[in-house]
């Protein structure tokens, strides 16, 4: 199933709710994602805050990004 996000929203720290392309709405936490050299600059909460939709998916500005299936599986239903 080709899935993409739709809509996100931060929510705190490094929790987002994202709307998916099936209207799903989901939690999801990256706290715990959140390593490897791209990756370390979203340690920084404010850094973490600066994303935008691009490619179907979340993107920072360093071009650190999550595969929109990924953010779907570890999603909790709000």
């Amino acid at each position: 199933m080709f899935i993409h996000v739709k809509k996100a929203t931060h929510i705190l720290d490094y929790e987002l709710q994202l709307i998916f392309s099936n209207n799903e709405v989901k939690k999801v936490d990256l706290k715990d994602e959140l390593y490897g050299e791209v990756f370390e600059p979203l340690k920084d909460k404010d850094f973490f805050k600066d994303f935008f939709i691009s490619h179907n998916t979340i993107e920072w500005k360093n071009g650190a990004d999550f595969a929109p299936e990924f953010l779907y599986e570890i999603g909790q239903k709000v």
